[in-house]
């Protein structure tokens, strides 16, 4: 008894070795897969076309070596003296994992950023709007894990018909307690189907102004020009007035040149003239709307109104156009000797109240 008791000990524990050795095997065959037979078919698919086995290959990378230890553990359970390799549990479970590993692969490749959705997007010449990107991609992966978890709870018997029932009784209670998720989403829902802007877009709404970073079902990230991010509920940003910024046909330009008072009427017409054909002969310079005109008589100053447009739109070149201008502009004041105004004040005393002080005076 004692001689078979230790042949038994003795050939459980040879079994069991050669059970942690084959997954200790596979684990090393995913390694070398990964480094060498991965890098080369990437490298392959790299030169055809399309980018779309490449996009494949990237996104099931770290599933496939999931795969290798799935096969290495199915192999291993044959030489494993614990539980036997067809054992309906064990059997559930790898099918569960294999389940996990494919939802896993096409959850990657439904990525927003560098997905097959952006893929197909540029193979179309940019026809998809960017703001829509991620809400497909998110519906996607959403439907991905749903239908993955359909399936496992299948695999261990339970009645998914009976969830779905549940959830179905339990709508109207779902709803009212998610009243603001749902408001969320449906915001959501108007700002991908108006599109009153787009990711990277400059937006000033009563909330919050900023470059759009990201739209989703619950909300809209916007980043300041402080460089902080604001996540604003969709539900807000549907019902706020919105200026999109970014979709300005031209920029406009305008403000008052206050010229001195000791400036004649010859001064400032041949000053308005002046301006006037450097703003319309300035490639910069929107052609369509250019006004320059003597304005108003203001308390220190004539003020001469200046508007127009400038053909960028983008912040740096603007500022740089109106540089430009304003130092044309001041070439043009100096050339025709006309001083800028600043803020003054003329007091006028009367004769007596002259006499009154050297009077005053005369007794100090």
């Amino acid at each position: 008894m004692d001689f078979l008791s230790v042949q038994l000990d003795y050939d459980m524990l040879k079994d069991l070795g050669i059970s942690i050795g084959v997954l200790l095997l596979f684990i090393l065959f995913r390694n070398l897969f990964t480094k060498y037979v991965f890098q080369l078919i990437l490298k392959l698919s790299r030169k055809t076309p399309t980018d779309f086995f490449t996009q494949i290959c990237l996104s099931f990378e770290r599933p496939i070596g999931l795969l290798f230890i799935i096969i290495g553990l199915y192999i291993a359970m044959d030489y494993f003296p614990f539980i036997e390799q067809h054992n309906a549990l064990f059997l559930k479970f790898l099918r569960s994992m294999v389940i996990v590993t494919i939802t896993w692969g096409l959850f990657n490749l439904s990525s927003p950023t560098t997905g097959i959705i952006m893929s197909v997007n540029q193979k179309i010449n940019n026809k998809i709007d960017l703001i829509l990107i991620p809400f497909i991609s998110r519906t996607i992966r959403v439907i991905l894990v749903a239908i993955s978890i359909s399936i496992i709870g299948q695999e261990f018997d339970y009645d998914v018909n009976g969830l779905v029932a549940g959830l179905g009784l339990g709508g109207l209670a779902f709803a009212l307690a998610a009243k603001e998720a749902v408001g969320n989403l449906i915001g959501g829902i108007v700002i991908v189907t108006e599109k009153p802007f787009s990711i990277g877009d400059w937006i000033l709404t009563p909330s919050v102004e900023g470059t759009v970073e990201d739209i989703n079902f619950r909300s809209t990230k916007v980043r300041t020009f402080s460089q902080a991010l604001v996540t604003v509920p969709n539900s807000t940003l549907a019902n706020e007035p919105i200026t999109n910024w970014s979709r300005m046909g031209k920029r406009r330009i305008t403000f008052h040149l206050g010229l001195n008072y000791k400036s004649t009427k010859d001064q400032i017409q041949r000053v308005v003239h002046r301006v006037e054909h450097l703003l319309r002969n300035h490639e910069d310079v929107h052609p369509d709307t250019i006004m320059v005109a003597f304005d108003q008589y203001n308390d220190s100053s004539l003020d001469i109104l200046l508007y127009f447009f400038t053909n960028t739109i983008v912040w740096g070149e603007h500022v740089k156009i109106k540089h430009e201008i304003n130092i044309a502009i001041m070439a043009i004041l100096e050339e025709e000797g006309v001083e800028v105004a600043f803020p003054s004040r003329t007091i006028y005393v009367s004769q007596e109240s002259s006499d009154m002080l050297q009077t005053m005076g005369s007794f100090d």
